[in-house]
């Protein structure tokens, strides 16, 4: 559970740094850019570890589909609470699927 929560508290400052800019468009580029890069630091001293301590216990597959899985939830999230931009029924159908082949990089390989 360590690495899923790392790597949920990674993806939402990675979040930050990707999209919370879009809320200052009148901000110059080059101070979104700087903002940005910072909070991205933060967003690695958590995937790092959360990587770590969870390959082994997961494939690296696995680990990236986890995480992929992670931002669309965090992503959804943050688009409401702080873009207050609601996802449309076909984004939901998008991520719903996203979500359904990832689940597939956790079938028995033997199958």
């Amino acid at each position: 559970m360590k690495t899923v929560f790392l790597l949920f508290a990674s993806n939402i400052f990675m979040t930050f740094a990707w999209y919370g800019h879009l809320k200052y468009r009148s901000a110059p580029l080059w101070i979104a850019i700087i903002v940005s890069w910072s909070i991205a630091f933060f967003e690695y001293c958590l995937q790092v570890p959360a990587n770590r301590m969870g390959y082994g216990q997961f494939s690296a597959a696995q680990l990236k589909v986890i995480q992929e899985v992670i931002t669309l939830v965090v992503f959804v999230g943050f688009s409401i609470l702080y873009l207050s931009e609601y996802p449309r029924w076909n984004h939901l159908v998008a991520f719903l699927l996203i979500i359904a082949a990832a689940c597939f990089a956790f079938l028995p390989s033997s199958l």
